[in-house]
């Protein structure tokens, strides 16, 4: 996501970096770069130009500190602008009563019934709720076998009456989860190919009869500046209290998403990263900025890994690296624990300080399997005594696990100068 705007905007601050010191001149220049980048990313013309001009009058007034450089205070400043067109503050779900309730609304296509899924698996994961889903779009073909097919996969409940009074089906659900002590109602309702009359009364009657805690509008990022007007056209009619946003991991341009909020004051609630159904994240503007401008995203991977890792597992790996004990079997497991957070690219671009080079990187998942397959073709002993793997020994493990010998040496290579430089830190020493 934002790859194509993330790029344009870390050239412009590059160029500034070299500058002895800020002026009216060179500023224009910069300036102009991020008003092209940010009109290439699809952003609205009227965001493009009260931002430009915001980010060049606070660059121009301000003093240069003893402490900053002209290029680490107009980064500062950028990201700051940033941050503020994003929303400001992270805006969490709102939650009353017993349970709460949760109406998610979008056109045809937008992504809808799979996000109402996602968005359950989280609240069930994170915040250990029990959540209910609800079929209320009785018009689309197949939506109802959708919802419960997913709600099958995840193991959550689907309450459904079929082709029934979408109002109805609401009012008897919501019952239905206060009888079974049920913590969220997720309403998926219908949607259109457009804005009609039709669709924006029978949202309005159940927004009407049962008084959501959130009416979330579901959007693909890709619609680009005609996301707008699919909020602006809601929000006339429903009082949107946020915005979801799909797709933004396909979308590398992104205008949608720093458009929305100063346009329209919807802010946006979550985004999906991926298809997976644990690919929803929260939004947090700050976190969006640095990692546009190439600052990485440490919370957001930290977050991840405690819910995925497995923390006494890589306690003990952690203890073995800072005895010197690490072998093949540690380092094994310490990448399958890497795999459940995702695509190693995705990780790297959450970094701070990694090339561009190297966060482009695209890693093929075979080849993690490869090593995989290497090193469980070995015996025991020779995971953790690596240093015993001589030639007939390669040869073997090489037949059982159909990779060449080549593969083996670079594997056992790759490993030992890993030791090498824990071992570095261990003593102090930085590897370079």
């Amino acid at each position: 996501m934002f790859e194509s705007l993330g790029d344009r905007l870390q050239n412009a601050v590059n160029k500034i970096r070299g500058y002895g010191k800020i002026t009216e001149e060179n500023i224009s220049d910069v300036t102009r770069e991020i008003r092209l980048a940010l009109l290439e990313a699809d952003v609205n013309y009227k965001v493009v130009k009260e931002f430009v001009a915001s980010v060049k009058e606070k660059a121009l007034g301000e003093e240069v500190t003893k402490s900053l450089k002209p290029g680490e205070m107009f980064v500062k400043i950028l990201k700051d602008e940033l941050v503020e067109l994003l929303g400001g503050e992270q805006a969490p779900l709102y939650t009353s009563g017993h349970p709460s309730i949760l109406m998610l609304v979008g056109l045809q296509g937008s992504g809808k019934t799979t996000t109402i899924g996602k968005l359950a698996l989280r609240l069930r994961k994170k915040e250990k709720k029990n959540p209910l889903l609800v079929a209320c779009d009785v018009y689309r073909p197949a939506a109802i076998d959708q919802l419960k097919t997913i709600g099958k996969e995840l193991n959550i409940e689907v309450y459904s009456e079929g082709k029934g009074d979408p109002v109805e089906i609401s009012k008897n659900a919501i019952k239905y989860a206060k009888e079974n002590h049920f913590d969220y109602v997720l309403i998926d309702t219908a949607g259109r190919l457009h804005i009609d009359e039709q669709l924006m009364d029978e949202l309005n009657n159940i927004n009407s009869e049962v008084n959501p805690n959130e009416i979330l509008l579901v959007i693909d990022s890709m619609t680009g500046q005609d996301a707008i007007n699919v909020i602006e056209g809601f929000n006339e009619r429903l009082p949107l209290t946020g915005a979801v946003l799909t797709k933004l991991d396909g979308d590398t341009r992104g205008g949608a998403a720093l458009s929305i909020r100063h346009l329209t004051n919807v802010p946006i609630k979550f985004i999906g990263v991926s298809e997976k159904m644990d690919g929803l994240d929260e939004f947090y503007p700050d976190r969006m900025a640095t990692r546009i401008l190439g600052m990485g995203d440490i919370m957001t991977m930290l977050e991840k890994a405690e819910e995925v890792i497995d923390q006494d597992e890589a306690a003990k790996t952690a203890k073995k690296m800072q005895e010197g004990k690490f072998d093949l079997e540690d380092f094994l497991s310490a990448m399958k624990q890497i795999k459940k957070l995702g695509p190693l690219e995705n990780i790297l671009k959450m970094l701070p300080g990694i090339p561009k080079e190297a966060r482009n990187i695209k890693v093929d998942p075979k080849d993690m399997a490869h090593i995989e397959a290497i090193i469980l073709s070995m015996t025991p002993y020779e995971r953790r005594h690596p240093e015993c793997i001589k030639n007939s020994r390669k040869l073997r493990i090489s037949k059982g696990c159909a990779r060449s010998v080549e593969e083996i040496n670079r594997l056992i290579k790759q490993f030992e100068e890993m030791k090498k430089m824990m071992k570095q830190f261990k003593n102090g020493k930085m590897p370079f």
